[in-house]
């Protein structure tokens, strides 16, 4: 027989050892999820605030003078960043993104710069001939996502200062259960008009109706930015989430791979040793028979 007892048992050794791992993997990928989700629902409040505030600096600013500010159409620069992942085992995780990017940037008016957040979604748009002016790492925590948005600022800001009128899309998997995301893009400059003004209908929380101190338009300038930075945020936490819950979806699947794997290695096992088994009986009987008829 091609298979031993002895080769068998070292191969459910070393499944056990990697179904070992995987399940550290997922316990892993399980637990960032729920890291980043957490990160998610604290941005709410923080997000509701910049709303209030946008709020009030839509009403003080004349309709006419707002949209003449922030309405533009056909821009001459376009800048899009789009979140993927540096690590491997996450699937189909920068295809999915990296396709639909693909897609909704061929739409567009005029090529759009765009900045990558990880080097295998950079790579995914390079060969589809995009041009990619800038690579992000991804951050491996909650603490190293800050300063990485604060890079996508500077970035965009440079971009701005060359075009006024420049617009800023973001590209990223949104985490939707504990194992899936869907791709999705967001327009974060301009400001839309229609939010803006539903923005400055609502009515405010409280009876006591706020005011600006001192400049609304620098006041406004100011909220646009931490705007931006939330939504940045965001996104990235969101990009985080997906990524760990494509790591997750494939340690499932790899663990029940193994697991079958160990079922048919232990079947193996049992029948060969039982196979060794009979055998042995069976010369014992036939050594017993030849002596009793000697």
């Amino acid at each position: 027989m091609s298979e031993t007892t002895e080769s068998l048992r070292k191969k459910i050794d070393r499944a056990n050892d990697l179904q070992s791992v995987v399940r550290t993997m997922k316990a892993l990928a399980a637990s960032s999820i729920g890291q980043y989700e957490k990160s998610v629902s604290a941005l709410s409040d923080y997000y509701r605030t910049v709303e209030l505030g946008l709020e009030v600096c839509f009403r003080e600013i004349a309709p006419s003078a707002r949209v003449e500010r922030i309405r533009q159409k056909n821009t001459g620069s376009i800048g899009a960043v789009v979140f993927g992942s540096d690590q491997g085992l996450v699937g189909q995780f920068n295809d999915i993104v990296a396709d639909y990017a693909v897609k909704e940037l061929a739409a567009l008016p005029v090529k759009p710069h765009i900045w990558a957040v990880g080097e295998r979604v950079y790579s995914r748009l390079a060969d589809a001939d995009l041009p990619l002016v800038g690579l992000f790492t991804v951050p491996n925590s909650i603490k190293a996502v800050t300063p990485l948005i604060g890079q996508i600022l500077v970035e965009s800001e440079k971009l701005r200062s060359q075009d006024e009128n420049a617009e800023l899309y973001l590209f990223y998997n949104r985490h939707k259960t504990r194992a899936t995301y869907e791709p999705v893009s967001q327009r974060l400059l301009p400001l839309d008009e229609t939010w803006q003004s539903d923005l400055a209908k609502l009515p405010w929380p409280t009876r006591n109706l706020p005011e600006v101190m001192g400049d609304s338009t620098e006041t406004l300038k100011a909220l646009i930015r931490e705007y931006l930075f939330v939504s940045l945020f965001r996104a990235c936490a969101e990009s985080l989430a997906s990524e760990n819950a494509s790591r997750l979806a494939a340690m499932q699947r790899a663990d029940q791979n193994i697991e079958e794997m160990l079922e048919d290695l232990n079947r193996d096992f049992y029948r060969l040793r039982q196979s060794g088994i009979d055998e042995e009986l069976f010369e014992v009987v036939s050594g017993f028979e030849a002596l009793s008829r000697s």
